[in-house]
């Protein structure tokens, strides 16, 4: 059967399961769009921005565990959605994105919208292709999405010129694909998962220290029965939350830069440490040189670039961390053997005095709204079940640490990359993934406004998505960093004519709440998660001056955190004194 090579490229986006495709037309791709036209099994879901188009795969993918798919056109189509691709790549999110590009013949030329988008993306993609062959594309497409989902996940960028799009070839789409140039790895080393179980039960002070890569790989069932089994201290990531729950009483919270005082005094005064999916990211460890300074680490990670990058462990294993997990589990049980029951219990006193400084307390007397109290309210109204999305920034962190997410997949955000924007694109990703679930964006309004005219892509597609805007009036972090770093010059943070929020989500066809009392919170998140079938954007007037705690400041341990304005940065010695 001959096909054009439109015809052939949504042919395999439906071969590989594909429902829903996210982009925006140009000329370079107008083929592809003429063919999605003809055909109803590959839904397209129009954005109003190439960026905004990533991050709503990118949040596809995140709650759902499937590739995301990005169409846009070439030139400024493939520019705009670069910021999308490596917000994913930071993340190892799988992403296909397919990118249009002027006739193979012009390429070089400086045609009119031609960017070299494989040089472009190189840096920040996990392969790219660039399709010269029509008969080349079906099978460059199945490329795509096995290396975009195995091993470590992450974007795959395909260039398509629109020239091919037009050939025609005989249409094969394999099933399966072997490449020889790609080889994940898949063994596990048994020997290493060996010492790891036996360095586990010999431990006095340990902790399991869980990232993101728990979820991707969907091991958080895994890590919730080896962590109940050996009665051990949980702590995760901000990309690792909810892969253990946040209302099991092994929780400690979030560790790093504004992590639980628990979960970091834990970290420091460890002596062993099972680190499973994360990569010790710069704002988790603090500086590097007194990290941790007692502990054996062992290291579970699938990508072996990752072991040694930036701590070295003392046990490292490659893997997959739900085979990882598994084979933990079952050389555990062959040793027959307990933790030491006196030194855990004597360790979990010792972090019981830790959590009794409360370090996540605020002033909940005051007259303005708190930002911490609408995350809670949100929690509490929810029951902990809905999708959250958040931008970047205090209310990103608030969010992290005021709702208890009990489960995986249900908190998306932009972490290794920390992207503006995110948040509301995101939010639609997921909405189209799961109708009728509940989905809430914490955002500012900073962020909200980097992507705000995505507002037109959920009137169309009627997204009832929830939009809490934490309104400061300030550039919140930068804010926040001014005030402690460089101090008190807040130099253009502030945002000096914001728009009334209120007014601008109704011009969109949406409902927008104005909410300046701390009394009102409660009756405007039921009054708008009440409304099942509209956008609702509350904006939330919040007080200018609070800070997020705790916070390790650059040069400092998870030790010297700061814990208030009172205390300042408190050492451990200090707060327990």
């Amino acid at each position: 059967m001959e096909l054009t090579g439109a015809e052939i490229f949504v042919r395999a986006l439906k071969d590989e399961g594909v429902e829903y495709v996210f982009g925006y037309p140009g000329g370079a791709v107008l083929h592809i769009y003429d063919a999605l036209y003809k055909q109803e099994a590959v839904k397209h879901i129009l954005v109003r921005h190439e960026q905004g188009a990533a991050h709503a795969a990118d949040g596809y993918a995140r709650s759902t565990g499937r590739p995301g798919v990005v169409l846009v056109t070439s030139g400024p189509g493939a520019t705009n959605a670069l910021t999308g691709i490596a917000t994913a790549y930071m993340d190892s999110i799988p992403l296909v994105v397919f990118t249009g590009q002027v006739m193979t013949y012009l390429i070089g030329d400086d045609a009119f919208q031609e960017v070299d988008a494989v040089g472009i993306t190189r840096p920040c993609v996990k392969h790219n292709f660039l399709v010269k062959d029509v008969r080349d594309l079906a099978m460059t497409v199945k490329k795509a999405f096995h290396i975009a989902s195995t091993g470590r996940p992450g974007p795959v960028v395909v260039d398509i010129p629109k020239d091919v799009t037009a050939q025609r070839a005989e249409y094969l789409y394999p099933k399966k694909i072997s490449m020889r140039s790609y080889t994940p790895v898949c063994a596990v080393d048994d020997e290493q998962v060996g010492r790891a179980a036996k360095r586990l039960l010999e431990a006095k002070r340990p902790v399991v220290y869980a990232g993101g890569g728990v979820i991707l790989s969907n091991a958080s069932k895994a890590l919730t029965e080896l962590i109940r089994g050996l009665g051990y201290p949980c702590t995760n990531t901000l990309m690792g939350l909810g892969a253990f729950p946040a209302t099991d009483p092994l929780f400690l919270g979030m560790l790093g830069m504004h992590g639980t005082y628990e979960a970091n005094l834990a970290m420091h005064e460890c002596d062993v440490m099972l680190a499973i999916g994360a990569r010790f990211d710069d704002r988790v460890t603090g500086d590097l040189d007194k990290f941790a300074p007692n502990a054996c680490i062992i290291h579970v990670d699938v990508d072996p670039a990752s072991i040694s990058k930036n701590v070295t462990p003392e046990i490292p294993i490659v893997g997959d961390a739900a085979e990882v997990l598994k084979r933990l589990a079952k050389a555990l049980k062959s040793l027959n053997q307990r933790p030491d029951e006196a030194a855990l219990k004597a360790w979990w006193r010792r972090i019981n005095e830790w959590r009794a400084v409360d370090c996540l307390r605020y002033d909940r007397g005051s007259g303005v709204i708190k930002p911490q109290f609408v995350v809670e309210k949100l929690y509490e109204l929810t029951k902990g079940e809905a999708f959250v999305t958040s931008d970047v920034g205090q209310h990103q962190m608030w969010a992290a640490q005021f709702y208890k997410f009990d489960a995986p997949r249900r908190w998306i955000n932009s972490g290794g990359l920390g992207t503006m924007g995110f948040g509301l694109p995101a939010a639609m990703g997921v909405q189209i993934a799961h109708p009728g679930k509940p989905v809430a964006c914490v955002t500012g309004e900073a962020s909200i406004q980097m992507c705000i005219q995505e507002l037109s892509t959920c009137k169309q597609y009627d997204l009832p998505i929830k939009v809490l805007n934490l309104n400061n009036r300030y550039m919140g972090m930068v804010r926040q960093w001014q005030e402690f770093i460089y101090q008190g010059r807040y130099s253009h943070s502030y945002m000096d004519a914001l728009p009334d929020f209120v007014k601008l989500a109704e011009s969109y066809g949406h409902v927008g709440i104005l909410v300046d009392k701390p009394g009102d919170v409660e009756g405007a998140l039921r009054e708008a998660f009440a409304m099942k079938d509209r956008l609702v954007f509350m904006d939330f007037i919040t007080d200018q001056t609070e800070n997020v705690y705790p916070m390790i400041e650059a040069g400092k341990g998870h030790h010297e955190m700061r814990l208030s304005p009172e205390k300042g940065a408190a050492s451990v010695e200090r707060e327990l004194a």
